[in-house]
């Protein structure tokens, strides 16, 4: 039977190619999807990774994790910097790296840190960060960009940059007496750290201190090198990150801090609100699989359409097969063959494409989307929906099969003329 219908499949090549070629996009649009939407899952998920836990001004889990490390709006309140050093002493506490937000450069949000911030910031499966040219900040002025800033922006080393005031793209109020140097970029995460500049903390206490409410004293005006003699310990910041000693005593110093009596703060656990976050998303996820799906239905619409379309013509080739002996349900198993080996086609050449799509747009979908392609072989999951398609490509041709089972049984039954 698999002789006869690859013979057959070989007989109407134009048409079969056309088919498999309908099918083989459908299935490639099918996982690619698949594919991307696992792979964003992904790296959302491992956007910040080895960080117990974020902490910040009281609000709520998902505002937290957005501003601290999406950079996504703006805190309800900052954290004084006496709170930060008390639970960063906590016996549980392993390390700690401050935040501060509100300042930008040509709309990218600068973070005051320190330098533990390149030493423990985690992203994906437990990687640091990672110096494409340059090194950590070192001086007062010293700044640290992300890929993408460095990218659009066309900047390297020695490049000076001057931050405004607040996080518009476009602003009036600037810190040009301040001016810094880039003196390291980072090489791609596909994290929002690529559209990102890094600066210490004592910088940003530094363009800040001849400032009150968002205006620039001119009365008061405190040059750069004025500004070195000065004490730039920070009263407060944004938020921090904690690393602890054991996993195990997560939800202890949380519920400490939750309680902390003398400032309304807030613990949250990254890896749990970045998967809230995502289940907000995910009406357009399955929205997504259901055009993917919508697709590769129609490729199999086609299959169906291509045997039932052939069946008048092959009347005399399965009258040739009644008359050698073959029974009706041999020439509708045969057709139902002939499906399932189409579909089977076009699968084959769909995880070839995809695999070799993927290992070829690796460093593209980085550089140009932040999406992280971590496998470019066919994983469990999408030889599943591999298996889906050759299944309904059988149940797609049940109904060329069931028409030539009738037609066939009653060419046998009917009298010769």
């Amino acid at each position: 039977m698999f002789e006869l219908a690859w013979a057959s499949l070989r007989s109407r090549a134009l048409s079969v190619s056309l088919t498999v070629l309908v099918i083989t996009l459908s299935v490639v649009l099918l996982l690619g999807v698949e594919r991307i939407r696992t792979q964003a899952h992904e790296g959302f998920a491992s956007t910040v990774s080895g960080t117990d836990l974020i902490v910040g001004a009281r609000s709520g889990p998902v505002n937290l994790l957005l501003y601290s490390v999406f950079h996504i709006g703006d805190p309800t309140n900052n954290v004084s910097w006496q709170s930060y050093q008390e639970l960063s002493t906590l016996p549980q506490v392993k390390w700690a790296v401050p935040l501060s937000l509100g300042d930008s450069w040509r709309g990218y949000r600068v973070i005051g840190t320190t330098a533990g911030y390149f030493e423990h910031y985690r992203h994906g499966a437990g990687h640091a960060l990672a110096f494409a040219q340059g090194q950590p900040f070192d001086d007062l002025y010293d700044a640290v960009v992300g890929a993408e800033v460095a990218q659009a922006a066309h900047i390297g080393l020695g490049t000076e940059i001057v931050l405004a005031h607040g996080t518009g793209a476009v602003t009036l109020a600037t810190h040009a007496d301040k001016p810094f140097r880039v003196v390291g970029i980072l090489q791609r995460t596909g994290t929002p750290v690529d559209s990102s500049v890094l600066v210490s903390l004592p910088a940003i206490e530094a363009i800040h201190v001849d400032w009150r409410s968002g205006v620039q004293l001119r009365s008061q005006h405190v040059s750069a090198e004025q500004a070195r003699q000065l004490d730039l310990t920070p009263t407060s910041i944004t938020a921090f990150m904690l690393g602890l000693n054991s996993r195990i005593a997560t939800f202890g110093v949380q519920r400490s801090i939750n309680e902390y009596p003398d400032e309304a703060l807030q613990a949250i656990l990254p890896g749990v609100t970045l998967q809230q976050l995502w289940q907000s998303l995910g009406t357009a996820e399955r929205a997504l699989q259901l055009i993917s799906a919508m697709v590769v239905l129609l490729g199999m619409v086609s299959l169906m359409a291509l045997l039932v379309s052939t069946l008048q013509e092959r009347r005399r080739e399965m009258a040739v097969l009644r008359a050698t002996g073959a029974r009706p349900a041999y020439v509708a198993c045969l057709l139902v063959v002939e499906a399932v080996a189409t579909a089977a086609m076009a699968c084959a050449l769909a995880l070839a494409v995809l695999t070799c799509a993927s290992a070829a747009g690796r460093s593209w979908a980085l550089a140009n989307f932040g999406l992280s392609i971590t496998h470019v072989w066919p994983d469990a999951r999408e030889l599943a929906w591999v298996g889906g398609v050759l299944l309904i490509s059988a149940v797609a041709g049940l109904l060329p099969a069931l028409l030539a089972y009738r037609r066939t049984l009653a060419d046998g039954l009917a009298p010769a003329s």
